[in-house]
């Protein structure tokens, strides 16, 4: 039996050899996108901080005299801040039918701006970046971010590049959902309207262990070489592989019967190892395609911010602790290892891993909402639009029928009604993309974002 796809991992990997490994990413410049650097040094909240950043950032539309019609794009894992054509870079964007004139976000309206967040590896400051006190690049002695510092460093372009003083709406997707809490989380006073797609306020075992097997098989591609590739062949076959792992939570089983079935792609051939049937080809196809257009590890530590993301009272709370230590070792003050919140180290294990029936959880399902509608108030009373997917399984409708209710509870407690508190879920008959519905079913996402915007 032959294994073509095994050799064409081999040619792969011999081709960037000969020629050298010029990526995707590797091209972002201030060529194709706008840039903006802080020299100020931003405090993470897992006790890292940066020095200095930068983020790359694209608009479309006419910022308003008085600043007040600007809205802010919060993207997904993987996008970059093309999400719609510009002059410098006219290639359609990500989502290039979602914003213009008269389309959902109005540029006849809105001024729309869009980053790619830090730790990213399209422009703003990441693992591929230079570390300014060594001259080399980070690697995997970045330090580890999470969700809420991506929004911390985009406020910087915000407030100070832009002087805009209170956003019309942060709004985002997948990942760009929990952003688009987070940043009314930090900046409660600085925002309008939110709007959640797809996203979560908490993230929950199924989504982190998917995102723990991407990781884990690029992890154990030799030449992920503990982060440091740059000068080599950077891990193609284990991004490949966590790629199509992804894809699998990406999209639907309805869908996948109906275009794929479980047809073989070719039935006269004898069925082989290597993708055989239809949804292995669009698999391996998918794999194939994103191998080498992201930074290994900018996936790791957007990935891991992901799993880490928790907007409970409790995690805010020692995520402030610990940025509050970050900045006074910054200054130079002594900090006994006993203060620390959280201790650096990016890549550990424990050292006698919890057996399959041990009890883990630390909090009860009532501590666990309690926390979250403690966390969530700072939110709860802005005008909030969350719209979730029936066939979405990443981030399964529940959870965004959970943003909802914690919201409402926190908007009661205050005396509230909580009529400021939207939700839209679409059916499977609206869509059956699963969790890309909003990249794929512009319509039955755009038309609630367009009238919940006015």
């Amino acid at each position: 039996m032959s294994f073509p796809c095994l050799e064409k991992l081999e040619k792969r990997s011999k081709k960037l050899v000969e020629e050298g490994p010029e990526p995707v990413y590797s091209k972002i410049s201030d060529k194709n996108v706008d840039m903006y650097h802080s020299g100020e040094p931003i405090f993470l909240d897992y006790g890292g901080f940066l020095p200095e950043f930068d983020i790359a950032y694209e608009s479309w539309g006419t910022l308003n005299a008085d600043r007040s019609n600007a809205v802010l794009i919060h993207t997904g894992l993987s996008a970059s801040s093309h999400a719609h054509s510009t002059k410098k870079n006219p290639t359609s964007g990500w989502w290039e039918d979602f914003i213009g004139p008269d389309r959902y976000l109005d540029t006849n309206k809105y001024f729309v701006i869009c980053t790619n967040v830090i730790g990213g590896c399209f422009g703003s400051t990441g693992p591929m970046s230079v570390d300014p006190s060594t001259g080399e690049k980070y690697a995997t002695s970045f330090p580890v971010i999470s969700v809420n510092d991506m929004v911390r460093a985009q406020h910087r372009l915000i407030s100070d590049h832009f002087s805009i003083k209170k956003l019309y709406c942060s709004i985002g997707a997948s990942m760009g959902g929990m952003q688009s809490l987070a940043y009314a989380n930090e900046f409660s006073d600085e925002v309008v309207k939110v709007v959640s797609i797809s996203g979560c306020a908490k993230s929950h075992p199924y989504s982190i262990a998917m995102r723990f097997c991407q990781r884990h098989v690029l992890m154990t591609d030799p030449k992920w070489n503990k982060g440091y590739y740059y000068n080599g062949v950077p891990p193609h076959t284990g991004m490949k592989l966590a790629r199509e792992i992804a894809t699998i939570t990406y999209r639907s089983g309805p869908e996948w019967e109906q275009r794929f079935g479980v047809e073989r792609a070719d039935p006269s051939r004898q069925p082989a190892f290597c993708p055989d049937f239809l949804i292995e080809t669009y698999l391996d196809h998918a794999g194939e395609k994103w191998c080498l257009d992201f930074d290994p590890n900018s996936f790791l530590y957007i990935s891991k911010a992901m799993d880490l993301f928790d907007l409970g009272k409790k995690t805010r709370s020692r995520a402030v602790k610990s940025r509050h230590q970050a900045e006074r070792r910054f200054k130079g003050e002594n900090i006994s290892s006993g203060e620390l919140v959280y201790k650096p180290s990016a890549f550990c294990e424990y050292e006698h891993p919890m057996e399959e029936n041990h009890r883990t959880r630390r909090f009860t399902p009532e501590q666990s909402k309690e926390d979250l509608v403690e966390g969530l108030s700072r939110i709860a009373d802005k005008e909030v639009l969350v719209v979730g997917v029936e066939s979405d399984i990443l981030f399964p409708a529940w959870q965004q029928m959970e943003i909802f209710n914690l919201l409402r509870e926190a908007e009661a407690r205050k005396g509230a009604d909580g009529s400021n508190i939207h939700h839209v879920e679409l059916s499977k008959e609206d869509s059956y993309y699963g969790h890309d519905t909003f990249l794929l079913a512009l319509k039955y996402v755009g038309d609630p974002v367009k009238a919940f915007l006015g």
